[in-house]
This record gives structure tokens, sequence and C-alpha cells, in this order.
């Protein structure tokens, strides 16, 4: 019971495998193949979800059946706060002008709108289904449990994380960091992360995959740099991962539970007479000892499928377009941008002007930067923003979306607040590692 489910987690989540995209796990591989199964298909799909989440809690909330209000699991599917239901009509509004192709080029372009709806959420829907339904294998039956034995001593001293953070941190640098975020905010309801240790796992360590980090040094036309450029992406994301959970608003975040107790670390120590190996191990046939039913495991991986799809897709349209919208059409982010003209100055940036539009867009989409970075001629800038645009992490397209969909107690606010404080850390070592390369 702990060892074969453990091994199949291991398998889907955490083992590379080679692809004509580069390097990616398994699951992204399920992911991608469902996603050209669905074919032309993908956009009704994700449109009828959205629909079907925004039309579901108005009826809802507005007759609060009794099979719903009887039914956790429904309950908080279909009846989310005002703030919620709000976001969950403009996705769908969003989602339906884009289908239909009707309404601004503000809304159905396809740098915002159409591309949320053509190329975003089919993608997530795609990993979300396959992530939801087999990530019990990882969380259920033990092998967290004994990871987070042995890593402890490591995770807790560096970043104030328990050992199990580990395997979040594994499975999105490997795949996806969606995956991360899921696993994150399961692990937050079910007790074994604090409020702070979701939110610094969450913000902290999805971070964006091998595969699409080399679309992002492929469109700065660097791609023959790759090696360096990753590193440095790791290096740069250890400081800011070791730094940025220390600072507000962080660090501010309580270590109480979901239920609202505090969270005591004894548990963490080693008992006398164990070893690592044989307490980690003790630890997870433990865990696994209590699964009692298989059927069950089954049922809560289809319920965090539907969780995830129906909760947090018609955030992603609402969010990300919006994000996209005022990065798309207005100058604020290069307004907001021009206080960094000094800071690349003193960092010996050359064109810090061009550079400075790039600081804070990213927000937005990760991928803005690299594309704005394209047309500026010095090698080293366009190495710079492209390192930058990997490290900020926190982008309301997909990943603040994610976040402020799912269970993870995160605010707008803070996410601005990690997305600034991210920057300001890791440009400094970006900067110093670039004058080195060129």
């Amino acid at each position: 019971m702990f060892l074969i489910p453990s091994l199949l987690g291991i398998l889907l989540f955490m083992t590379p495998v080679i692809t004509e995209g580069g390097f990616t796990i398994p699951i992204a591989v399920l992911a991608k193949s469902f996603r050209n199964l669905l074919g032309n298909y993908s956009t009704l799909v994700v449109t009828s979800i959205v629909l079907i989440s925004a039309m579901g809690s108005l009826l809802a909330l507005a007759t609060k059946p009794r099979f719903i209000t009887e039914s956790k699991f429904l309950t908080g599917l279909f009846l989310p706060s005002p703030v919620w239901l709000v976001v969950r009509l403009l996705g769908a509004v969003f989602v339906s002008m884009a289908f239909i192709g009707f309404g601004p080029e503000h809304v159905v372009g396809g740098a915002t709108g159409g591309f949320v709806l053509a190329d975003l959420l089919p993608t997530l829907l795609s990993v979300f289904v396959f992530a939801g339904l087999f990530l019990p294998l990882l969380t259920n039956f033990g092998l967290l449990e004994m990871i987070g034995a042995f890593m402890t001593r490591i995770m807790r001293p560096l970043f104030g994380l328990p050992g199990r953070s580990a395997v979040d941190c594994a499975s999105s640098w490997l795949g996806d960091g969606s995956v991360a975020i899921l696993m994150s905010s399961k692990q937050y309801e079910q007790g074994y992360y604090t409020e702070r240790e979701a939110a610094v796992v969450g913000t902290t360590f999805s971070v964006v995959s091998i595969s699409f980090s080399l679309v992002v040094i492929a469109q700065v036309g660097l791609e023959h740099m790759f090696v360096p450029f990753y590193l440095t992406v790791c290096l740069a994301g250890f400081v800011a991962a070791v730094v940025v959970p220390r600072l507000p608003p962080l660090s501010w975040k309580k270590n109480t539970l979901v239920n609202g107790e505090e969270k005591t670390f004894e548990h963490e120590a080693l008992p006398e007479g164990e070893t690592l190996f044989s307490y980690g191990i003790k630890s997870g046939i433990e865990r696994a000892s209590h699964i009692r039913s298989l059927s069950d495991v089954l049922k809560e991986g289809l319920e965090n499928a539907a969780d995830m799809v129906f909760g947090v897709l018609p955030v992603v349209m609402a969010i990300g377009t919006s994000a996209l919208i005022i990065a798309e059409y207005t100058p604020i982010f290069t307004i907001l941008g021009m206080p960094f003209v000094p800071l690349l100055e003193l960092l010996q940036i050359p064109e810090a002007v061009a550079a400075s539009e790039t600081m804070l867009i990213g927000i937005a989409d990760m991928f803005i930067p690299a594309v704005l970075a394209a047309n500026i001629d010095n090698e080293m800038t366009r190495f710079v923003i492209a390192t930058l645009s990997v490290t900020q992490l926190i982008y309301m397209s997909e990943v603040g979306a994610l976040l402020l969909g799912s269970k993870i107690p995160v605010k707008v606010w803070e996410l601005v607040m990690i997305f600034i404080l991210r920057t300001l850390v890791t440009l400094p070592v970006i900067a110093g590692v670039a004058h080195l390369i060129f």
C-alpha cells in the first residue's frame, strides 16, 4: 500500500522524460495528449466549463438546493463568496465574447482574451484533469511523509518549510508550476501546511519548468546560452527562496493550520534510536496504513480535478484577460518601470530605458518581457530580461490567477508585493552573473 502507489506517483510527477520539446514529466505528456485528443473542441469544452461554473454558482446562491448545501464538496464548488462570484461571472462574460469573437478587440484579441481561451485554458484543463486525478498517489500513500523526514534538515533551516515541500519543487521544476500549486493547496486543506508554509511554497516553488524556460531564452535569440541562463535562474531563484519568505508579506503569515490551530514542529524531530532512512520509511508506512478504500482515494482524485477545473479556470479567464488588457493597451507598466532606470544604470545594464519597460510587465504574463526584449540589440540586456522574467514567478495570466483561485491564503496586493520583492532581490544577482558572462 505504501510502495506501489508511491512509486507510481514518483513515475508520474517526478521522473524526467525526454520528448521533442525537451525534458518534462509523464503527467505533462498525458496532459498534452489529452489536449491533442480534444483538438478543436478544446475551446468549446473550456467555455462550457466556465459558463457552468458561473451560472451554476449564481443559481446555487439564489436557490441554495439541499443537495449542494449538504455536500461539503459541492458547497465549496458552487457557493463562492460574493467577490469570487463576481470574478466567475466576469470570466463567463470574457470567455463568451472570446469564443464567439464578438466584442471589443481589447477583450477578444489574440493577445488577450483570445490567447487565454485558445492557449492557456485548454492547457490548464488538461493538466488539472490528470494532476488532480493522480495527486493522491503523492499525498495519500506515505511518499510525502518519507521524503519529508529525509529533507526536513535541509528545507526547514534554509526556507522555513517542511521537508515534504521538496516534492512540490521537484514536480514543478521538471514539469509544470500549476501542479505544485495544486499540491500546495491540497496540502494546506488537509492540514499538512500552515498558512505561511502554503503561501511560501505556492509563491516560491511553483517555478517555471525547464521546457518553458527554453522557449523563453529562444524568444530572445540566446538559445545557445541555455545552460548559463538556466544555472543563473536556479541561483537567483535560490536566493529569492531564502530571502523573500523572511520579508513581509510572507513573514506576516501565521503558522496556523487551516482549522486555526497553531502548528508545532516536535514531530519533525528525529526520534531517539532512529536514522533518517528508518524514520522516513516508518512514517510513510504509517500514513499508508490509514488507507481503507481505494474507491475513496479515486473519489478524492476526481474531486481534486473538478475543484480545480470548475473553481480555477473561470478565475484564470477573468484575471488573466484583465491583466493582459492592461499590459497590451495601457502605458501603466511602462510608467511603473521608469523608477528602475536608475537601478539598471547602477547595475551597468546597457539600454536601461528599454529594459525598464520590461521590469514589471511580467506580472501580466511571463512571456511578454521576452517578446519586448527581442527588439533590444544588446545581448547582455536580453539575457538579463529573459532570466528575470523566469525568476519573477508571479504572473497573473496563470500562476497569480491559480494562486488566487486555490485555497492558498494569498491576496492580490500580497502577490504584487511578492513580485516586486522577487524582482529587487533577483535583479542584482542576475546582473552580477551577466557581467561575468558577457
